[in-house]
C-alpha cells in the first residue's frame, strides 16, 4: 500500500470520526430530557393487581379491595383462600326485591370474587355462603362525583319487571352507568366510555377506549373489561371506532371505523372486521363503492359526512349486514361476501336512477318512512327494527316539519324482498308527540317477542321550545334523555334523565365471565403516522422556548403506542412536529383545523375562536419508529428546542 494511499485512509477515517462525533454531540445537545411515558389504563392495572394478594386470608377475615382498578367504584374484589373446593354464593343486598343480587361462583380453593351492585355513599351489605358457613360483610363506598346525573322520574310495574339494570352511555354530560329499577345507581365507570355498551358472549363488556384519534369522537378502538373495570383486551384501529359495533358468530367484531390515510377526507363509510385473536383487519367495505355520495341528501349531508352510519348489525341467516345512514335517511341492506346491496329502506326522493330497485314499496294503512334514523337491526322474526328520530320528515325543504310539531319512535317494518314491499307493523312513540322527540342518537333494543326498549336519548330544548339540532350545536338549555320499556304494548318501565344519552342497553348485574388475574393484551395498531417529509442534516436554526412559545399551552404526552402533541394556535398557523435523530428529521404538520382528517374548507370558526384560536392535537403513532427521538416544534419561521427526547 502507497503512502498516499494510507494518508487518505487516515484521513477518511479522521472525517468519519469527525462526522459521527458532531452527530452524536448534535443529537445530545438537542436532547436533555428524556420525556417520560404515561401509563396506560392496562399498565397501570397490572401495577395494581400486584397486592391482590390470598394468602393468609380466609372466609372470617377476608381481603377486601373496594374500587380494585380505579375505576368501578361501585364494585369491590373479595379474596380468600379454602382447604377445599367450595362454591361461594354472594348476596348483595338491596332496597326491595328487585334490586336485591345473587350469584354464585364455581368451587375453587382460592377465590376472587367480584362484587358489583353496591350503592354509592353506603355501607353495603354482603352475604357470602361459602359450603356451610355464612359470613355477612360491610363494604363501604364513596359518594357519587358531584357532577353525576341522576333521574328525575321513574315510572314502573313492579309485577313486570326483572331485577336487570338499564346501563346508559353519556353523548352530552354524564358517566356510562346502570341504574336499578328504582333509578338508583348501582354502577359506573370513571374513565370514559361513550357509544355502545354491551356484553359478549363470553361475558365481558365491550366499551369505546377513553382516547382519541381524531376530533369530535374518533376514538382509538375498544376495550374488553369486566364490570370491576378490568381490562382483558385493548383493541387498536387504524381508522378508530365511533358509534357502533357487532360481535359475529364467529367471535369477530364488526367495527364502524374510518379510513383516514386515503386521503379522500370522508368520514363515518367505513366498517372493518376485527380478528379477535390477532386484532388485525381482515375485512374492510368501504361504502364509496357502494353507494353515490351525492343521493338521498338530508338536512345534515355534508361532503366529507355525507352517509353517517350509525349502526352495525350481522345477520346470519341471510350472511348480510344492515347499516343506518343517517345523513341520507337510509337504512341500507349489504350482502356480507360479495358487498353488494341487497336493498335500502327510506323515502327514495332524490336517489338516482340506478339505485330505485333497490327501494320497498309500502303496503298497508299508517305507513310512514324513517327520517334521521339510529340503532337499525334484523329482529329474530326477520323484521326490520329502528329508531326513527323524525327529523323534518321530508326530502323537501317546503315541506319540513318544524321540532314543535315533530315526534321520534321506535319502529318495526316488515319487508319482502321477493315483492320488494315493507309493511309498518309496530310503533312506539308517535303518540307522544314532541316531547319524545331526539333530533339525534337515541336507540331500541329487542328483548323478546313484543318486549322492547325505546330509548329517545337526544330531546333537546332551546327557549324552553323543541329543537332540531343536537345539544352541541343548538345552545340548548334543557336535556332529556326518555327510555321507555315496552311490553305487549303498554309501558312497563319509564325512566328520565335531565341529559343527552347516546344508547340504553337492559342487561344483569352479571354474566357468565369469570374473573381472571391474568395480563392484559393489546392487539391490533393504531398504523403509522407518515411523515409529511423527511429532511437529512442538522438542527443549527433554533431557539429557546419563549413568551411566544408558551402563549400556544402546548403540551405533550409521551404515551405507551404513540406521541400526543396539543397546543392553541389561530387559523393560519403553520405547525410542524419534528423528531430528529441523529441528522434525520421525521416532520409531521399539525392543520389548525376542528377536521384535520379532510382538505376540504368546511371549518367554520366562531369569533372567539378566530380571535384567540382553537385547541388542536396531533397524533404521531410509534408503529415504524425506534431509537432516541428529540423533539422540537415549529411555529410559522420559529423553530423550537423543546430540550426534550423520547426513546422508543
Amino acid at each position: 500500500m502507497t503512502k498516499k494511499k494510507i494518508i487518505m485512509g487516515i484521513i477518511s477515517i479522521i472525517i468519519i470520526g469527525i462526522i459521527i462525533t458532531l452527530l452524536v454531540l448534535n443529537h445530545q445537545s438537542t436532547a436533555t430530557k428524556e420525556l417520560a411515558v404515561t401509563p396506560s389504563l392496562r399498565t397501570t392495572q397490572q401495577e395494581l393487581e400486584k397486592s391482590f394478594k390470598s394468602e393468609g386470608y380466609t372466609l372470617d377475615n377476608p381481603n377486601i379491595i373496594v374500587d380494585p382498578y380505579d375505576n368501578s367504584p361501585l364494585t369491590a374484589l373479595v379474596i380468600f383462600e379454602t382447604e377445599e373446593n367450595t362454591a361461594v354464593n354472594i348476596t348483595i343486598e338491596g332496597r326491595d326485591e328487585l334490586t336485591t343480587y345473587s350469584h354464585t361462583f364455581d368451587e375453587a380453593t382460592t377465590h376472587y370474587l367480584p362484587i358489583y351492585g353496591l350503592y354509592p355513599d353506603e355501607e353495603n351489605k354482603v352475604t357470602i355462603k361459602c359450603g356451610e358457613k355464612t359470613k355477612e360483610i360491610t363494604i363501604k363506598t364513596e359518594p357519587l362525583p358531584d357532577d353525576f346525573i341522576l333521574p328525575t322520574e321513574v315510572e314502573k310495574e313492579e309485577d313486570k319487571l326483572t331485577n336487570d339494570l338499564y346501563f346508559f352511555t353519556p353523548s352530552s354530560g354524564g358517566y356510562t352507568c346502570a341504574y336499578d329499577t328504582n333509578g338508583d345507581v348501582r354502577w359506573y365507570l370513571t374513565n370514559t366510555a361513550t357509544w355502545k355498551i354491551d356484553r359478549l358472549e363470553n361475558g365481558h363488556l365491550l366499551v369505546s377506549t377513553e382516547r382519541l384519534v381524531n376530533q369530535p369522537y374518533y376514538l382509538t378502538g375498544l376495550y374488553e373489561m369486566d364490570m370491576l373495570g378490568k381490562i382483558y383486551v385493548e383493541y387498536s384501529l387504524p381508522g378508530g371506532y365511533h358509534h357502533d359495533y357487532y360481535e359475529m358468530p364467529n367471535g369477530n367484531i364488526l367495527v364502524a371505523s374510518d379510513d383516514f390515510e386515503s386521503g379522500e377526507g370522508t368520514v363515518e363509510d367505513y366498517i372493518v372486521e376485527l380478528d379477535r385473536k390477532t386484532g388485525k383487519v381482515v375485512k374492510a367495505i368501504d361504502l364509496k363503492d357502494i353507494l353515490n355520495k351525492e343521493d338521498g341528501k338530508s338536512e345534515n349531508w355534508v361532503e366529507y359526512d355525507w352517509f353517517h352510519n350509525n349502526s352495525v348489525w350481522y345477520d346470519e341467516k341471510t350472511n348480510s349486514i344492515t347499516l343506518s345512514g343517517r345523513h341520507q335517511d337510509a337504512v341500507i341492506n349489504i350482502d356480507y361476501d360479495t358487498e353488494e346491496l341487497n336493498w335500502i329502506i327510506g323515502d327514495k326522493t332524490s336517489w338516482s336512477k340506478e339505485y330505485q330497485k333497490y327501494f320497498f314499496t309500502p303496503i298497508g294503512d299508517d305507513f310512514e318512512w324513517q327520517w334521521s334514523q339510529h340503532a337499525a337491526m334484523i329482529t329474530p322474526e326477520g323484521y326490520v327494527f329502528i329508531f326513527d328520530n323524525g327529523n323534518n320528515k321530508s326530502k323537501n325543504k317546503e315541506e319540513y316539519v318544524d321540532a314543535e310539531d315533530g315526534y321520534s319512535r321506535g319502529v318495526i317494518y316488515k319487508i319482502d324482498t321477493d315483492k320488494m314491499t315493507i309493511e309498518q307493523i309496530w310503533e312506539y312513540g308517535k303518540e307522544r308527540g314532541s316531547e319524545f322527540y331526539s333530533p339525534y342518537i337515541s336507540d331500541v333494543d329487542y328483548l323478546d317477542q313484543e318486549h322492547y326498549i325505546v330509548h329517545s336519548g337526544g330531546i333537546v330544548y332551546v327557549d324552553g321550545k323543541n329543537s332540531n339540532q343536537p345539544a352541541g350545536i343548538s345552545g340548548a338549555d334543557r336535556l332529556v334523555s326518555d327510555t321507555v320499556e315496552i311490553l305487549n304494548d303498554e309501558v312497563i318501565f319509564e325512566i328520565k334523565l335531565p341529559t343527552n344519552n347516546y344508547r340504553v342497553e337492559k342487561m344483569s348485574l352479571y354474566g357468565n365471565d369469570i374473573y381472571q388475574l391474568t395480563e392484559s393484551k393489546s392487539l391490533g395498531t393504531l398504523g403509522e403516522t407518515v411523515p409529511d417529509d423527511t429532511k437529512f442534516g442538522f438542527q443549527t436554526k433554533t431557539v429557546s422556548i419563549d413568551k411566544d412559545y408558551k402563549s400556544h399551552d402546548i403540551k405533550i404526552t409521551n404515551e405507551e403506542d404513540r406521541l400526543s402533541i396539543t397546543g392553541r394556535f389561530k387559523r393560519g398557523t403553520k405547525v410542524k412536529a419534528i423528531l430528529y435523530q441523529n441528522g434525520k428529521q421525521k416532520e409531521y404538520t399539525i392543520p389548525i383545523s376542528k377536521k384535520p382528517y379532510t382538505a376540504l374548507c368546511i371549518d367554520i370558526f366562531t369569533e372567539e375562536e378566530t380571535e384567540n384560536g382553537i385547541v388542536v392535537t396531533k397524533y404521531i403513532n410509534k408503529e415504524n419508529l425506534s431509537g432516541k427521538y428529540s423533539l422540537y416544534l415549529q411555529i410559522n419561521d420559529k423553530i423550537y428546542k423543546t430540550n426534550q427526547y423520547i426513546n422508543i
